[in-house]
């Protein structure tokens, strides 16, 4: 009895080692990109943002102004960047200058996911500065354990508070998809796709051929990628369900500039 009582104690303390140096490693990662570790408090605990445009706009982001806002208000300034992208009256930024005071720490309000494209550089298109996102980019946007691992680091350890998927029209992964192109790794990245071809509710021609198809796979690849979002990471989904985090989807027109936030 007295040796299992030992071993019990063995065991927690083993646990508690475990524990204790995980979330040491972690803090390191944080300190060694510039991060704070976010807090703990409740959404409801954090003070209204006084004025978003103005955080996002004067100088580099803070934590104070970003723990300030919640993930309706960051998409909504998403929204506001947009329009003054399409209505050519965007900010113009001290890149240097956010170079420079986010040298020493970083504070991003939310973590994209949108497609390498030379065409859509969703920190153009949303007319943000440096430090006020982290974007991870990916042929067709699609998720992946590796990108699922990025958006946790982002959402649960730096603070994130916006989980954007951004998909964009004339998308050719999703037409080589359509097509059933096969290239070495491309192969296996546009298998990913596939299902949403499957999903997609078209009664016109179904080939890669017709740009209205492309765009419309293209969008309901969006919407399973935010579902495998969830589905694939409990730590995002239970940050989403407390209120947190909001995961939201998004599609960019490059003939028109515009992106619109999916429901």
């Amino acid at each position: 009895m007295c040796e299992s009582d030992h071993d019990q104690r063995d065991l927690a303390s083993r646990r508690a080692f475990m524990k204790t140096s995980s979330a040491a490693a972690a803090i390191g990662i944080l300190a060694a990109c510039g991060v704070k570790p976010a807090a703990e408090a409740p959404p409801a605990a954090a003070a209204a943002a006084p004025d978003v445009l103005t955080a996002l706009t004067v100088g580099a982001l803070t934590q104070a102004a970003r723990d300030a806002m919640t993930p309706d208000q960051i998409i909504a300034s998403f929204k506001e960047g947009n329009a003054r992208f399409r209505s050519g009256t965007k900010i113009t930024r001290d890149f240097l200058a956010e170079q420079q005071a986010t040298a020493a720490g970083q504070f991003p309000m939310a973590v994209l996911l949108s497609c390498i494209d030379s065409r859509a550089p969703a920190e153009i298109l949303l007319n943000l500065g440096i430090g006020d996102v982290f974007n991870c980019r990916l042929a067709g946007n699609v998720e992946n354990a590796d990108i699922l691992g990025s958006m946790e680091f982002t959402t649960k350890l730096a603070g994130a508070k916006v989980v954007l998927v951004m998909g964009h029209s004339a998308c050719g992964a999703v037409a080589g998809a359509i097509a059933d192109a096969k290239l070495g790794n491309l192969t296996q990245l546009l298998a990913k796709i596939k299902p949403a071809i499957a999903a997609t509710e078209y009664t016109g021609d179904r080939t890669a051929g017709n740009a209205a198809f492309v765009d419309a796979v293209a969008r309901k690849n969006v919407e399973l990628t935010v579902a495998g979002i969830r589905k694939g990471s409990s730590t995002i989904a239970e940050l989403e369900k407390s209120g947190a985090v909001k995961i939201v989807g998004s599609f960019y027109d490059i003939a028109t500039g515009a992106v619109d936030f999916l429901a």
